[in-house]
């Protein structure tokens, strides 16, 4: 089994580039399902949500040339989805952004097929506004033995007006793709408001779509007959970004965190300051220092510009590190985000959950132990945890984390961080390895 292995007590010092951001990736990927002509995007983070999203697409019939590491060009003119392989279906059951394959193929076909998403398990995440979007715009949903079906009635979706129940990031994204190619005008309403949504919007325009009032909370859309080919360039990874400018808070030192868009960090970089770390702000880059005690802070996720869900577990770990009694409240997830707090208590950390919120009493310090990546923000927590902890931590479960972190391994160890990842037998129940072999 491939796992972490990291020695902590190492200050991080250095530069850090930012990454494509995962979950604009994650939605412009299937959107380009709709493009006839070459689509090229640049910027893709290289991680294994990705990964997956472009061989569901080959299975699909798209032409997928990757020109490096972060470029693809994409012809998804001969698609089709009457003969689909078993392969397939259990790719879209890997990841929580297969359901914006329904979106896409409703507007490229007026049909769609998919099975349910899988992804990160930290409770339960509902399609129900996605269904009701989907439905407002004239197609029939069907969600029945795994699967979601759907057909657009006279085989082309409508456009209509749809107000979200709840700010909702996956609904918002699976709407404005199958509202590009329908006929008419869509306007949703109560929207979220996230930079990957602006993204994903931009991409869209630039393939010939017209969508307006992204980045606000209506969007406007007015049908396209269909999408041409382009070339695209995604924005960097706010959380990426987020989770190493937690690292440091919690291991000290001062790292500069590059290819960035500060404005779309200020929810972090505030909570920090106020943590006691200093953070200072450049035309495409951020300066992360900490080098005194760290302050107890209290915080609540909220849909963007509030503070991200995404950086609730990280930002979890730094405060176990903070004197006093920091409070932790999650507005966005209503279960199952706190599954990381036990592999933190594996480490020392003093926390105790009471229904939405977790109360961090800090700690002297943290512990190394052998903790599991709960889901893929989880998993960054620990490894947060590993760097600020004295001894070794071993973080298994890893496949979470590379769904959504590029060469994280890598960045830290040019940080200064002591972590390699390796590849250890699995051992029965009570028995422990006594070394490990690096990979």
């Amino acid at each position: 089994m491939e796992k972490y292995v990291i020695q902590g007590g190492n200050p991080l010092r250095g530069e850090v580039e930012i990454s494509g951001a995962k979950n604009a990736a994650v939605a412009i990927i299937p959107a380009a399902l709709m493009v006839r002509g070459v689509c090229r995007l640049e910027n893709l983070p290289e991680i294994s949500d990705t990964d997956t999203l472009l061989h569901i697409l080959t299975y699909l019939g798209a032409k997928v040339n990757m020109i490096n590491r972060t470029t693809v060009e994409l012809d998804c003119t001969h698609v089709q989805m009457d003969i689909l392989p078993e392969k397939m279906w259990e790719l879209t059951r890997k990841i929580r952004a297969s359901y914006y394959l329904i979106g896409a193929m409703l507007g490229r076909f007026g049909r769609a097929r998919s099975t349910m998403p899988g992804g990160c398990n930290f409770g339960e995440r509902p399609i129900d506004q996605h269904i009701k979007g989907l439905t407002a715009l004239g197609a029939d949903m069907d969600v029945n033995g795994g699967f979601i079906r759907a057909a657009a009635k006279g085989g082309r979706l409508k456009g209509t007006t749809v107000y979200l129940d709840k700010v909702s990031v996956g609904a918002t994204i699976n709407i404005m793709i199958a509202a590009a190619t329908a006929d008419g005008r869509t306007v949703i309403e109560n929207v979220a408001r996230e930079p990957h949504i602006v993204d994903l919007a931009n991409f869209l325009n630039s393939m010939g779509a017209d969508v307006r009032g992204a980045g606000t909370d209506v969007i406007k859309i007015r049908g396209v007959k269909q999408l041409h080919g382009g070339s695209y360039t995604l924005i960097p990874d706010q959380i990426e970004a987020g989770t190493y400018m937690a690292a440091v808070a919690a291991a000290g030192g001062t790292i500069r965190v590059s290819n960035v868009i500060p404005k779309h960090l200020e929810c972090i970089s505030s909570k920090l300051r106020e943590m006691g770390v200093q953070v200072e702000e450049g035309d495409d880059y951020v300066l992360v220092r900490r080098e005194g005690p760290l302050h107890r802070a209290n915080l609540k996720t909220m849909p963007y510009p509030g503070f991200p869900t995404d950086m609730h577990p990280q930002m979890t770990a730094v405060l176990c590190c903070a004197p006093g009694v920091s409070v932790v409240t999650e507005g966005v997830w209503s279960n199952g985000r706190f599954k990381y707090v036990g592999e933190l208590k594996k480490m020392g950390a003093n926390i105790q959950v009471e229904d939405q919120s977790a109360f961090v009493q800090g700690v002297d310090h943290l512990t190394g132990a052998t903790v599991k990546a709960c889901d893929l923000r989880a998993g960054a927590a620990v490894v947060i945890a590993g760097l600020a902890a004295s001894g070794v931590t071993k973080v298994e479960d890893i496949s979470y984390i590379e769904r959504g972190y590029q060469n994280l391994v890598g960045k830290f160890r040019a940080l200064g961080a002591d972590i390699c990842c390796v590849d250890e037998p699995d051992l029965p129940d009570g028995q422990h390895s006594a070394g490990w072999i690096a990979g």
